[in-house]
Parts: C-alpha cells; structure tokens; sequence
C-alpha cells in the first residue's frame, strides 16, 4: 500500500524553512528552561512525598491550594488523578530533607492541612488506621466483650476499614453507612469518638532526595549510552558521518519534546524518560530507512550530484514514513485524548516525539548529512564531484 508514487518533491530546496522551524521550537523550550518554568522534575527525581486523596465530592482545587499554603506547605502541585467521577487528586510535596522521620512529616503535614478544624477529641474515620480503630473500640468497648475483647474489635475493626476501603472506595460519606458492616453498639460508639473528614488518602508514597538525585543520574546515563550506541553502529553500517547525524537528530529531537514539557509546565517523571527513550529508538528507525536508501541508491547513481540522491531517496520512502508514522500517531494520539490521567505525560511525550522524530528524518538528518559532504567538498577544493565519490 503506497500513499505517495512518483513524488518529486524539493526536500532540501526547503532546508532554510525547516531550519527556520527548528530553530523557533529549540529556542523557545531553551528559554523556557533557562528563564520561565525550568526543568520541571517529578517527585521521581526531586524527592518528596505523594499523596493520593480522594474525595466524597469534587474537590475544589484553588480551595485545596489555599488550605495547603495557609498550612505553610509551599513548593507542591496538585493534579486531578483518574476519572473526573472518582473525585481525587494528586498532591506532590517537594522535600529537601534526606532523613526519613522528615519525610514522614512532610505527609502528615498533608494530611494536617486537609483536616483543617477537626472536632476536639475526635478522630478522623476516613483516614484512621486499623491500629487506632481497634484501639479505640477496645477502650470503649461498645459490645462489653470481656475476656476476648481484643480479638472481637479486631474483627470489627477489619470489616468496619474493609467495607470503608473496598466498598466506599476509601471515603465513607457518614458513619450511619457502617450499620451494612458492624454492629448497631459499634456505629454508636464510632459516632461518639470519631468524625468523616469528606477525603480519604488512598495512598502516600514517598522518594528520599538521595534516591530521586540517582535516578536523575541514571536516566542521563540511559539516554547518553542510547546516543553513544546509535553513534558507533551507524558508524560502523554506514559512515562516521551518518551516525553523527542521526545522533545530532535525535538530541534535536530530544531537546524539542522536553521543551515542549517546559512550554506546557509539565513534569518529567521516569514513565517519560521512558517515552523519550522509546522515541529515541523510533527516530533513530526511521533515520536509518532513510540513509540506506540513500546508501543504495548512491551505488546506482554514480554520476549524480549528492542533494539530488538524497531527494530522491527521501521521495522513495515518503510513502512508507507517512504510513508508519501516521499508524503510529494514531494510536498515542487515542492513548493521550483516553488514555487518563496517569498516562497523560507519557502519551503526551510520546504524540510531541512521533511529530518531530518523523520530521527530523527528513528535514533535519538529510540536510546534516548533505552540508558535511559539500563542506568536505569544498574544502578539498575538488569542483563537482559525484555523489558517490561524495559520500
């Protein structure tokens, strides 16, 4: 199946436009890292605490940013995390501090933040854990259970957090729910010396600074040594040239798509760093298509000049970079407009990459390689040589 047949379109004619093109992308994401919104990391490589909260209503996030800051936390984001219906969201807190007992403040003062003005003497049920629950029912002792009181709460305890957990999905919307899981003298008792927050946290994790600053170092390493490979096997299959150029694609390529989430303010975490190894291979892809067509066609067209092989190889593959990128672009496209909002950076990494990785193959990697062959040429002073003793 073939879009295009017979095409003859000037690719390198148009090198001054693309180059135009590139230049404002890679201008713009530079600035936009040096001087607006930097580098924007996730708590993977920062450090600090995340904390998934769920609502029993839709939650107000300016109000939830006011309480927070009103708290003296300062540095975190909020992000509205699955389906709208679900009411949750993420809370992200930076934390400098390497120390775990830190680390653990840092959530409590979360947690804190989101109670607000608790009733005195009461405890929150929503977030109230097992130990506390049974602790409770224990000193209360609703059911006057004698001398196997502690195993008897901590049943009650276990079907009281397991039908808040799984059959609320972690936030109860009155205590007067539990009667469907316990006893009538237990929800009494709850009532007396507990209260319903309105948000339960589903779950808290937490990345020391020393750990986050590992992981920044190990996915620059990742990235470096993808580009070095790149670099020696085009090196080896074609020439020097050709590897220097696909890897001088692919860092336009790479500085483009994290531009874009410096544009956008949206976090780098390692799912995307995965993405951008992904498109890192994927441009690399079709790059090569690209150059052994030229290689073949540079044994079958001796006499013709350098820039008008490379044209018409980039023609012969257009049809088969417009499918495969195109297929491509339509399934990261689906999986960025339905894919939720846990994979939204990803497929969002992904949709920018797929755009540029598909343009630099013929707008960028092409024109680099054919500059340095006439540079050389000229350089040596050898008039107009063929293409093939060009490349």
């Amino acid at each position: 199946m073939e879009f295009f047949r017979d095409t003859n379109i000037d690719f390198l004619g148009k090198k001054w436009y693309f180059l135009a093109f590139s230049l404002v992308f890679s201008v713009a994401g530079l600035l936009s890292m040096l001087f607006w919104h930097g580098v924007p990391l996730s708590v993977d490589f920062r450090g600090g605490t995340l904390v998934y909260v769920k609502y029993a209503e839709a939650p107000d996030v300016d109000k939830v940013r006011g309480t927070l800051q009103s708290a003296g936390l300062h540095g975190f984001r909020i992000t509205t995390y699955g389906p709208d219906a679900n009411h949750e969201l993420l809370i992200a807190l930076d934390q400098k501090d390497t120390g775990g007992q830190e680390l653990d403040q840092g959530r409590n003062k979360i947690i804190e933040a989101l109670e607000g003005n608790a009733p005195a003497g009461k405890q929150d049920l929503n977030n109230a854990s097992s130990v506390q629950v049974a602790k409770y029912l224990l000193d209360s002792d609703p059911l006057h259970a004698g001398t196997d009181a502690a195993e008897r709460y901590k049943a009650e305890t276990q079907a009281i957090l397991s039908y808040r957990n799984d059959t609320k999905g972690g936030v109860l919307n009155s205590i007067g729910e539990l009667s469907a899981a316990t006893k009538p003298e237990v929800v009494a008792s709850l009532k007396d010396g507990f209260y319903l927050s309105g948000f339960g946290v589903r779950n808290v994790e937490i990345v020391g600074p020393q750990v986050g600053q590992q992981l920044q170092g190990q996915a620059m390493r990742a990235v470096l040594y993808s580009l070095v490979g790149m670099l020696i096997y085009l090196g080896f299959r074609f020439e020097l040239i050709y590897g220097v150029a696909a890897v001088l694609t692919v860092f336009h390529d790479t500085l483009i798509t994290v531009g874009a989430f410096s544009l956008t303010n949206k976090e780098i975490s390692l799912t995307v760093i995965a993405a951008i190894l992904t498109l890192i291979g994927y441009s690399n892809n079709d790059t090569i298509v690209v150059f052994d067509r030229i290689a073949e066609n540079l044994k079958q067209l001796r006499r013709e000049k350098l820039a008008d092989v490379v044209n018409k190889s980039i023609n012969q593959t257009l049809s088969r970079t417009i499918l495969t990128a195109g297929l491509t672009f339509l399934t990261v496209l689906a999986l960025y407009l339905f894919g939720g909002q846990v994979l939204h950076d990803f497929s969002f990494a992904l949709v920018v990459g797929i755009l540029i990785g598909t343009y630099s193959s013929i707008a960028v990697a092409a024109p680099i390689l054919v500059a340095y062959q006439e540079w050389r040429a000229e350089k040596a002073r050898s008039g107009v040589v063929p293409a093939k003793a060009r490349a």
